[in-house]
């Protein structure tokens, strides 16, 4: 079996860590490197939480990127209410040792899909997308070389979490997340309407807590901390695991339903700025760009998380 090469660019936030150890986890998946961008927390922080998880799950051999410290047009805006004041909040872990690539977050994605055959690569974005629409602007030849885009991102029948019509990570950059959508390339879409099927539970974090590793411990820990906001806001029993779905749906796609239909960003609207007008129902004619997923086997998804995270044991 041949891996399958990822790059995985991220914001982490808890859910984003979850994902890279998913991702690490899985001997279907090359990681690559990790691509960081401003979001949940400015991008200092971002490039710290990601090589804190490398070394979490033994693998301080993975390469990470500084990408782009601020949105394409507009201020950054962050998420510290949710994921407390370093992004990952929860867990009590050491300072990162591994180093920081010299390189340019957007010039490593251009550079490696470059390289790499065409058709290879896989983007996964979960996270503003502005290190992706910054490359593809960057190096438009570099679209037809992409596999495919597997993005965290909008919603549509769930609305916002952000403003009542739009989710945070298309929020952030909207003219980004617009230029992806656009750019003609392959894309997956795991929005909240599936995302909030998603949810954490009690079980589920005394599962992550008994497998007695560092890896099991900081995920709860994690999912512990970042549920509270949830749960007050949705009244939720848990809190959506959002990210990790993106890697769970390479891995296992069966657990995952979906249609391709047309998606575009509104960028104008006085209320609607960041929404992702999904066209679920086809009735506006314009041409499906985006396989935008509807529906998830939570308990399979919960299933392949355990599992798969009980196998790091640095």
């Amino acid at each position: 079996m041949t891996a399958r090469k990822i790059i995985i660019d991220t914001d982490p936030g808890q859910d984003d860590a979850v994902a890279i150890l998913l991702a690490l986890a899985s001997p279907e998946i090359a990681l690559l490197g990790i691509t960081c961008v401003a979001g949940n927390v400015p991008l200092p922080l971002t490039v710290r939480n990601a090589r804190i998880v490398c070394e979490l799950a033994g693998r301080p051999d993975i390469p990470v990127f500084a990408g782009c410290d601020r949105p394409v047009a507009q201020p950054l805006v962050t998420a510290e209410h949710v994921h407390g004041n370093t992004g990952l909040d929860g867990a009590d872990l050491p300072e990162p040792m591994m180093p920081v690539q010299a390189a340019h977050a957007v010039d490593f994605i251009i550079d490696t899909l470059r390289r790499e055959p065409p058709g290879t690569v896989t983007l996964c974005p979960i996270g503003p997308l502005t290190n992706i629409a910054t490359a593809l602007a960057r190096a438009p030849d570099i679209a037809p070389r992409i596999a495919r885009i597997v993005l965290m991102g909008g919603a549509y029948f769930e609305v916002g979490n952000i403003t009542p019509a739009a989710e945070f990570n298309i929020f952030v950059d909207p003219e980004a997340a617009a230029a992806v959508f656009a750019a003609g390339v392959p894309l997956t879409v795991v929005p909240l309407d599936v995302t909030h099927k998603a949810l954490t539970s009690a079980a589920w974090l005394g599962a992550m807590r008994s497998l007695g590793t560092p890896v099991g411990r900081a995920v709860a820990g994690w999912c512990n901390f970042f549920e509270r906001f949830d749960k007050e806001k949705y009244g939720s029993q848990g809190a959506p695991l959002h990210d990790p779905c993106t890697i769970a749906w390479l891995l296992a796609p069966h657990l995952f339903t979906g249609r391709e239909i047309n998606v575009e960003i509104e960028l104008q609207g006085t209320f609607t700025r960041g929404m992702t007008v999904a066209d679920w129902w086809r009735v506006s004619g314009r041409p499906r760009n985006a396989f935008f997923l509807g529906g998830v086997d939570a308990q399979g998804y919960f299933a392949l998380l355990t599992e798969r995270l009980a196998r790091l044991v640095p």
